[in-house]
């Protein structure tokens, strides 16, 4: 089974990031979470992405605050795709978080989901790893007509009140 690798700067963005690993097990993909710092811990994350392919890790989510170089530091070690998540943890409002993440240079792509966006960036990795895997694929639209069917009903309520 295929495998995300979800990456967090500190044990303080777990809260923010945990509902990604809850929508990754909701579709039956296996995720592995780990603390680690691009700067107070560089050799670590070094080796958690150089021996992704031992873990069949298949692509990474890698969330983090303030400078938010983490998403790019993973990407500078792999070519297999990440989605960075910046995490709302200064006096900016993750705004600082958001330009670290989204500003990559050209030829190491990083997908940047929106300030604390660890839904979308589970649902993405879905997205990604469905392409070549029908029943996730199947999965992703069932999930998608469900979104459908509740916008329906909640249409349905606000008609029945006027």
């Amino acid at each position: 089974m295929s495998k995300v690798a979800i990456v967090i700067g500190s044990d303080s963005d777990w809260p923010i990031m945990k509902p990604a690993a809850e929508v990754l097990k909701q579709f039956g993909v296996e995720a592995e979470v780990t603390v680690a710092s691009a700067h107070r811990t560089p050799a670590k994350v070094r080796e958690l992405v150089t021996t992704a392919g031992e873990r069949d890790v298949r692509l990474f989510i890698a969330a983090a605050g303030g400078a938010a170089h983490l998403a790019g530091v993973v990407a500078s070690y792999t070519t297999l795709p990440v989605i960075g998540v910046p995490i709302n943890a200064s006096a900016l409002n993750g705004l600082d978080s958001l330009l670290a993440t989204v500003q990559m240079p050209s030829g190491i792509p990083v997908a940047t989901m929106a300030i604390n966006g660890a839904k979308n960036a589970a649902l993405f990795a879905v997205e990604i790893l469905a392409v070549g895997d029908a029943a996730l694929s199947a999965k992703m639209k069932e999930y998608r007509e469900k979104l459908a069917k509740e916008v329906d009903e909640k249409a349905a309520r606000v008609q029945a009140q006027i």
